[in-house]
């Protein structure tokens, strides 16, 4: 395996979110100035400036409508940025929300997590918002992703469970078997949902009837926080107190790869247009693991 890093920002700026766009370029989100960006393949980047820079721009995934949506959790809205990079906002209707995950649900629309108000949003095209009220409150929502069930899956880090919500805005909570595991990311492999618990430093899987699995990491200090699955089985995540990008097989086999720059701070991983690992480095860059 080989792991390669690139410098793409000061250590002010924050790179957080990472996602691969329908452009067969990577978006990111700079969390602490307050962009958005576009990075080529070749190294060619292009910053777009949000028009509140402490907005504290989060997840961002790519849109049903050929755009890239992402969450803004400090001034509570979702943002839209067009390949050509302009922007727009829409305000989340419950105050003080903190919209943290999102990604595209199978009805055409984006879902993304409440995390200061337990809810689960869906934003049309247009920037039309539902909101759907979940069933515990203090659970914190974080990461969200569609599973292979046509639902909407997610990670409620303060009430240890993972969420279901289907587009109907029907409801179900599964309990984790660790306690205090504190889910965050979470991803769908095509036929299970995987996630990292980051308190308890293991990697989840849970079906879509429930049955849940849990993997412990080699340090279970490593802090998982960000997953992506490549294929069935076959997925990878990022360790932001271990300083690696980890990888975790259908039978729970783990290996693990350290970064080349000491205490990167990784957080968001993607699958690349290149087949290629992408990982955003709060202290400035990307980080690229070619299996």
């Amino acid at each position: 395996m080989a792991v390669s890093e690139m410098s793409v920002a000061d250590k002010d700026a924050g790179p957080y979110g990472i996602a691969a766009g329908p452009d067969s370029a990577l978006w990111l989100t700079f969390s602490r100035s307050g962009h958005v960006a576009r990075l080529t393949l070749d190294g060619e980047l292009d910053e777009y400036s949000l028009e509140a820079p402490e907005c504290r721009p989060a997840v961002i995934a790519p849109g049903p409508d050929g755009a890239m949506w992402f969450t803004r959790s400090q001034d509570h809205r979702i943002g839209r940025v067009t390949a050509d990079g302009e922007t727009e906002s829409f305000a989340v209707p419950t105050s003080g929300s903190g919209p943290f995950g999102i990604t595209a649900g199978p009805d055409g629309a984006m879902w993304f997590t409440e995390m200061n108000t337990d809810r689960i949003g869906r934003i049309t095209s247009m920037g039309e918002i539902t909101e759907f009220v979940l069933p515990r409150t203090g659970a914190c929502p974080s990461a969200i992703t569609g599973g292979p069930d046509g639902a909407l899956w997610f990670t409620l880090n303060q009430a240890n469970a993972i969420g279901r919500v289907t587009v109907r805005g029907d409801i179900a909570i599964h309990r984790l078997p660790t306690p205090n595991a504190a889910p965050v990311g979470i991803t769908s492999d095509g036929a299970a949902l995987w996630f990292v618990e980051i308190a308890a430093g293991q990697i989840g899987r849970i079906t879509v009837d429930g049955a849940i699995e849990e993997f412990p990491l080699p340090d279970r200090t490593a802090k998982p926080h960000a997953i992506v699955a490549a294929s069935t089985g076959d997925c990878w995540f990022t360790e932001w107190g271990a300083n690696s990008i980890g990888h975790i097989t259908g039978s729970g086999e783990i290996t693990e790869y350290g970064l080349p720059s000491p205490s990167s701070e990784p957080h968001g991983i993607t699958l690349g247009p290149d087949g290629a690992l992408w990982a955003a480095l709060e202290t400035g860059g990307v980080a690229r693991l070619e299996p």
